[in-house]
């Protein structure tokens, strides 16, 4: 019999996901600059989340990769933390000591708590991730565009328990509207492709200031447009947006 699946989203990716005891938190982010607002509360202090079991960070930029936050709230730096090369050479200079630095579709286990990367594609190198412990299954999407290869994700890993997907189609003014986050109708498509059991969309609140959002970044705030796409495209899937501190239970 599998274990009770739970995820509480933080703010932005940043999600503490429960797979029974085993407490898994994704993409840290609990501070702002000048140009980076996660435009909602940020649920909890990293003093305050307790004991974490394993840090999955898809790649580097400061709103998924916020160590400094992690060390200066009291993160116990031998938790372990998984994520791509370039995130590993990081962690290991903020003083992390069990690091683990995975490429797409390689994998490393923390007891019974198994992480996958999987491909992604982002304005620098990412990974997307599944994670799985004791018969449940997560796909974590980061803030990765579409790529092809994530359509053979079910095919890899079986059923996916929850999804948690970027849906804010964030795209780079200066550099011509860019595309570097996939947009609602593709997180729909790709969301119709793994068929979850629950989808929860994230990475949309973000903005980067009344001046940035007007000269640096164009973004799809609501998360309704995802919503929408996937009652169009898969009705069978059910999806919930999810303010931050809400605890949700995956059936």
């Amino acid at each position: 019999m599998s274990v009770p699946l739970k995820v509480t989203r933080i703010d932005h990716a940043c999600q503490l996901i429960e797979f029974g005891e085993i407490r898994v938190l994704t993409d840290p982010w609990f501070t702002q600059t000048a140009n980076y607002y996660a435009g909602e509360p940020t649920h909890l202090t990293v003093a305050e989340l307790g004991r974490v079991d394993a840090v999955v960070i898809s790649h580097e930029h400061y709103d998924h990769c916020d160590l400094d936050s992690l060390v200066a709230g009291g993160l116990d730096l031998d938790t372990p933390l998984i994520g791509p090369g370039t995130v590993s050479s990081i962690a290991r200079s903020k003083g992390f000591r069990d690091v683990r630095a995975v490429e797409a579709w390689e994998a490393t286990s923390v007891g019974d708590l198994t992480v996958t990367a999987t491909p992604g594609q982002h304005g620098v190198h990412e990974v997307t991730f599944v994670i799985q412990a004791y018969g449940r299954t997560v796909f974590f999407g980061g803030d990765s565009l579409r790529v092809p290869e994530l359509d053979l994700v079910p095919e890899r890993f079986g059923h996916i328990d929850l999804a948690l997907l970027p849906t804010n189609g964030l795209c780079v003014r200066p550099l011509n509207l860019e595309q570097s986050v996939m947009n609602a109708e593709q997180a729909a498509g790709l969301t119709a492709v793994l068929k979850p059991t629950l989808a929860v969309p994230h990475h949309y609140a973000f903005h980067s200031g009344r001046l940035g959002d007007q000269v640096i970044t164009k973004t799809d705030q609501d998360p309704r447009h995802y919503a929408d796409a996937v009652a169009r495209i898969a009705p069978e899937i059910d999806v919930r947006i999810v303010l931050p501190g809400i605890e949700v239970t995956v059936p």
